[in-house]
């Protein structure tokens, strides 16, 4: 082999590895968006599940009031 064949030997090498890590890269930054997303899914949910604890803790304090003032009644 010549210093010219090993020469574009290896920059077709550098550009087949070049194309690999930019496809690498764009597969980590879908992966990224994707985990973004999850996470964004997952503190929606938890601001429901705590409002939804909130407002039950609610119901159940008015109840026991009613319940209390049902029995002071009879």
């Amino acid at each position: 082999m010549t210093a010219r064949e090993d020469i574009a030997s290896v920059a077709a090498q550098l550009a087949d590895l070049t194309r690999t890590v930019e496809e690498m890269n764009a597969r980590l930054d879908a992966l990224r968006l994707g985990a973004d997303t999850q996470q964004e899914r997952a503190d929606t949910q938890q601001e429901r599940i705590d409002a939804a604890a909130k407002e039950l803790g609610e119901v159940s304090e008015r109840l026991q009031a009613a319940a209390r003032a049902l029995r002071q009644s009879v």
